[in-house]
């Protein structure tokens, strides 16, 4: 078997399955061919008493280059995990073969704790891995015990880790499947296969302006593993997990419409200041409000709720606003370098997209609860700010436009809400740093106290933070900064795209729902891009955060709920979601008051006063046996 070397649109992390003696291993190893150094992280025992398995074992050995390095994980599940974390962006990595680390698993408590944690690491792994497993859900179930707890917990570690890989291959006889991450017609491995549509190929660049973006499976399994209680993997949206690039976005019909002047070239959209976009429609709001009076509603009626029915209602361009449909949540995944992440870790952050990937955590259970499509947006990793600016200005152009993209392509599929969420280390201090910058706020009042994993709080880490948002801030001092420049000094890349999200979603005439510190920095940013934006944001809670609080305040956003969670920005929003729509629903489905009548029906009308004989109009009254002629 072999094979042309590693396809730039494969991504970084493989999965490769496959059943005995399919050939996955040699497969696998031919994706490595052109790979000066390989680390061969093996987690069988090469010599366990058994002379057939230690023969195998051997061959493999024999067949892999002398330059490969091997290192033995066998024993311990976390060996694993931390080759994996510790691994540098230029190293190149193959694992073979899952099904001996899982096999350490069997009587453990903790199964399905090391699961996630294996899948949060190749997510969050820098280099580029191969992970070879045993595809266990094409034979008969085990005859014994052992064996079923066995296929059980590697069902649920393929589906784990596969929602973590940019592509998945199931091997055959020798011969690849591309289930996902790759059009099997690229790979000249996959033979008829391939060319016969078996895999599932996904969109690599339909034109230089399109971003690549690939479908993660979902990876909540069916059924029990070692004793885990499992939901059903039918209540778990698939994500899309979007990488972006610095292309310039495709021109669509949306951002030539005749309705608004904005700024476009021949050669795609420009992102600039003072920008002339759309503004909600303010009679369609003051009918809204109208509307609500005359609810037959006792009391003081729907509160600050009315507040969602009336910014929905001069979105939407109607008296009676409906209650969104489709809403999308936009999870935003870039880490930054430096001090700003003290106390936080990539590996942490990747934990966090992982989960969501799959359905799980905060974020993926409320998504998938409240039928929200959740897409996970991975961005390069911004500068220390410290020492040296987020990013150049050619990488805040491109996300800026990918995002105002992202924007465009979800409102052209229908989604009628777009919600911002983040989850990169980092990214909360380098919003603060955004903030002071903008209000001269001091940072320590910015920045929440940090909380470890195990519920301490790190006042190092706090203080770490702080002093490189100082140092950030003073190396910029004296300078008056546009939007771009706060972006390219302080923001990076993950509030690049959040700041096009705004501004393509206001573009489009869609509502974005905020909730902490990454998306109101981002507001500020686009509310400096173009002024309009701002009227399009609703802030669904503050979290009691002081970078939010600042920052909604100065754009004129008042939080529609006080829920105080701390489950991580995005989960708030998505908190608040059903209390939003119920609010619309109630607007649009209460009765109006009866109408008041000019005269009130006969049965109610008060008769009119008649005079009083006896007092209004006195008579002289005589007694006739007193009269005397």
């Amino acid at each position: 078997m072999s094979h042309d070397g590693w396809p730039s649109h494969f991504g970084a992390r493989v999965l490769v399955l496959g059943g005995i003696r399919s050939g996955k291993s040699e497969y696998a190893e031919s994706l490595l061919t052109g790979a000066r150094s390989v680390r061969y992280l093996a987690t069988a025992l090469a010599d366990g008493g058994d002379p057939a398995f230690a023969e195998r074992v051997a061959a493999h050995r024999e067949r892999r280059p002398q330059s490969w390095i091997t290192v033995d994980t066998y024993g311990d599940p976390a060996a694993l995990v931390t080759a994996l974390g510790q691994a540098a962006a230029e190293d190149v990595l193959i694992v073979d073969d899952l099904g001996g680390w899982v096999v350490n698993l069997l009587d453990r408590a903790d199964a399905q704790v090391h699961v996630s944690r294996l899948a949060a690491a190749v997510a969050g792994c820098a280099a580029r891995v191969v992970l070879v497993s045993p595809e266990v859900g094409l034979s008969v179930v085990p005859p014994t015990e052992a064996g079923v707890r066995f296929a059980d917990l590697m069902g649920l570690t393929n589906q784990a880790v596969a929602a973590a890989c940019d592509a998945v291959a199931l091997v055959v006889a020798g011969r690849p499947i591309w289930l996902s991450g790759t059009d099997a017609a690229d790979d000249p491995a996959s033979g008829p296969a391939g060319a016969a549509g078996t895999g599932v190929a996904t969109e690599a660049a339909v034109a230089p302006a399109t971003v690549a973006a690939a479908a993660a499976a979902s990876a909540t399994p069916v059924g029990a593993a070692a004793g885990l209680t499992l939901p059903a993997a039918s209540a778990i949206p698939s994500p899309e997990v979007l990488t972006p690039a610095a292309a310039a976005p495709k021109l669509t019909a949306a951002l030539t419409e005749s309705t608004q002047a904005l700024p476009i070239v021949s050669t795609g959209l420009v992102i600039q200041q003072n920008m002339d976009l759309p503004i909600p429609d303010g009679d369609a709001r003051d009918a809204a409000r109208d509307h609500l009076n005359l609810l037959d509603i006792p009391g003081s009626g729907l509160g600050r709720l009315a507040e969602i029915v009336l910014f929905a209602a001069g979105a939407q361009g109607r008296t009676v606003p409906l209650p969104w449909q489709r809403p999308r949540m936009l999870l935003l995944h870039g880490n930054h370098e430096g001090d700003v992440a003290a106390g936080q870790t990539p590996h942490g952050a990747a934990l966090l997209a992982a989960q969501a990937r799959r359905g799980e955590g905060p974020v993926g259970l409320l998504a998938a609860e409240h039928g929200v499509s959740l897409q996970i947006v991975d961005t390069a990793a911004a500068e220390a700010i410290e020492h040296t600016p987020a990013a150049d200005l050619d990488t805040v152009e491109g996300l800026l436009r990918y995002g105002w993209q992202l924007a465009d392509e979800a409102v052209d599929s229908g989604v009628d809400l777009l919600i911002l969420g983040s989850c990169g280390a980092g990214a909360e201090a380098a919003a603060a740093a955004v903030v002071s910058a903008v209000t001269g706020a001091e940072v320590p009042g910015l920045l929440n106290r940090v909380v470890s994993a195990d519920g301490t709080v790190d006042d190092a880490a706090w203080m770490l933070r702080c002093a490189a948002v100082r140092d950030a801030l003073h190396r910029v001092r004296g300078r008056v900064m546009p939007a771009k420049e706060l972006l390219t000094e302080l923001g990076g890349p993950d509030l690049a795209v959040a700041a096009g999200v705004i501004l393509g979603a206001t573009a489009r005439r869609t509502p974005v729902l905020l909730d902490g510190p990454v998306g109101v920095a981002a507001g500020l940013i686009a509310r400096d891009l173009g002024s309009q934006s701002r009227l399009w944001c609703a802030l669904a809670d503050t979290g009691r955060h002081p970078t939010t609080v600042l920052a909604a305040d100065v754009l004129g956003l008042t939080a529609l709920t006080d829920l105080n969670a701390g489950l991580g920005e995005g989960a708030g929003a998505l908190l608040a979601l059903p209390l939003l729509r119920s609010a619309l629903t109630l607007a649009s489905a209460l009765p109006a008051l009866p109408p008041l009548l000019d005269e009130p029906p006969a049965h109610l009308q008060q008769p009119e006063d008649e005079p009083d004989d006896a007092t209004d109009e006195p008579v002289s009254r005589t007694d006739d046996a007193s009269v005397v002629d």
